[in-house]
Parts: structure tokens; sequence; C-alpha cells
């Protein structure tokens, strides 16, 4: 689960949903640097979610293409709890829910 905790792998899980994709076109679709890809890529193939295959294209070049690995997550009480703990709260200029000066609040 911790390798889900990250909006950049959750895009490219998505972007990876029922086809295969170049990482350069992934690259660009994501609109990030490649070796930033690279490094989010890395932990999803760690965490088994994606695998990736070079092919050779007709002129002979190296093409690197990426795919989902089917997989199922169960959420239960202990799976939300583990995953949890690798999330960090950001405290916003605003007031926490459930406080005095909170919209709606009277």
């Amino acid at each position: 689960m911790e390798a889900l905790a990250n909006p950049y792998r959750l895009k490219i899980i998505a972007l990876l949903a029922g086809r295969r994709i170049h990482v350069s076109q992934l690259a660009r679709e994501m609109v990030i640097s490649r070796p930033l890809l690279y490094m989010h890529l890395k932990r999803l193939e760690n965490a088994r979610l994606v695998t990736s295959k070079i092919e050779l294209s007709e002129d002979g070049k190296a093409m690197n293409f990426y795919e989902l690995i089917p997989f199922a997550i169960v959420l239960s009480p202990e799976t939300i709890g583990e995953a949890s703990k690798t999330l960090t709260v950001q405290k916003s200029a605003g007031t926490a829910p459930g406080t005095k000066g909170e919209k709606g609040d009277k």
C-alpha cells in the first residue's frame, strides 16, 4: 500500500489501466521529468504493481514499455490503519475541521 501513497504513482496506475505505454509517452502525459518518472516506476515495480518490457523497434532502437500487473486491494480497518502510517497530515492556513471558526460552525 505504501507504493500507492503518492499522487504521481496513483496517476501512473490510472494511465496504465488497460494499456501499455512507452516510457517517453508516459513522461509526456505525466508532465514530469524522466528521472522522476523512473523513480516512481521503480517503486511500483518493487511493489509488483507494474512491469516493464524492452522491445526493439523496426529501426533497432530499444523501446521500454510499461504495463500494470493485475492486482486487487482489499480494504479493511487493518489495511487502512497500515496505510495511514505512511500519510503525512499537512496543516492548512485555515482551521481544522470541527474547531471554532470552521465554515458552518455557529
